[in-house]
């Protein structure tokens, strides 16, 4: 049953610190947070960051990250999980015990491997332990083109038939479900994502937006879609509300005017407190 809005749902993200804050913890906060849940966080690096790039990133010693999830979970009533950044292999390994051990109802990763400019932002070898560890226990796992051939040691994808001449290769991830989510395609009309099932696949598209303040929609779309299914959505329905969020607060980004780079999406558009 979806909670009311006296009681709304908690939702954690499990991410990096964006200090520019588009992206990160500070974006995911803000997703859960316009969408009607309560986010608590639990912070796994520290990064050097504005809208221009990423100049420094500062993992947490894996025992203190331990630590802030112990804390987190032996208290808050946490109902789902969204899984951004985690920089390391020793990182990923002890949050895939953890997820295992306090069994959240929901999981939603979104593998954060390389910034919206370019920076990446998890060790090639910490891939494997990613693939191996954590994406298995998902629900949903929410890779962009880039990351998708990451995960699958494959090209780019360059259009829509070719995204879905991937659809075995990414179910073989394990998780419940993938959004395979085709916004690099910049040159169609419409951004088109698939929503990939074990036993089906549906193509999602909504209109394409012009604006470069794009900066933190991967960590913004998967932190709405976990607080829609804390709020007692079923995937089909957290998925078509998260894109709902996420394309109003990128169509409002430009009224922001934040930085000189790659500006942040606008997560309070219109005064926005929750789509439902």
């Amino acid at each position: 049953m979806p909670h009311s809005q006296d009681t709304p749902p908690i939702v954690l993200t499990i991410a990096g610190s964006d200090s520019g804050g588009g992206a990160g913890i500070q974006a995911d906060i803000k997703a859960i947070s316009a969408t009607g849940s309560y986010a608590c966080s639990v912070i796994t690096a520290v990064t050097s960051q504005n809208t221009l790039g990423v100049s420094a990133i500062h993992p947490i010693p894996v025992e203190h990250i331990e630590s802030q999830l112990d804390s987190v979970f032996t208290d808050l009533n946490v109902v789902a999980v969204k899984v951004g950044m985690l920089a390391d292999a020793n990182i990923i390994a002890m949050v895939a015990r953890k997820i295992r051990q306090y069994k959240p109802k929901y999981l939603v990763v979104d593998p954060v491997m390389v910034a919206t400019s370019g920076d990446p932002l998890l060790a090639q070898s910490a891939v494997a332990t990613l693939k191996e560890q954590l994406l298995p226990l998902a629900d949903l796992v929410t890779p962009n083109l880039p990351e998708s051939a990451a995960l699958v040691g494959g090209e780019i994808p360059q259009n829509e038939q070719q995204m879905a001449e991937m659809v075995e290769s990414l179910r073989a991830l394990g998780a419940k479900a993938v959004l395979l989510k085709g916004g690099h395609l910049d040159e169609v009309e419409n951004s088109s994502d698939l929503l990939i099932e074990q036993q089906s696949y549906d193509l999602l598209s909504a209109k394409r937006i012009k604006t470069t303040n794009t900066h933190g929609t991967g960590c913004t779309l998967s932190s709405a879609i976990a607080s829609y299914l804390a709020q007692g959505n079923r995937l089909h329905k957290a998925v078509y509300l998260g894109k709902q969020y996420i394309s109003q607060a990128i169509s409002c980004a430009d009224e922001l005017k934040v930085g000189s780079g790659h500006g942040p999406v606008h997560h309070f558009f219109c005064g926005h407190v929750n789509v439902r």
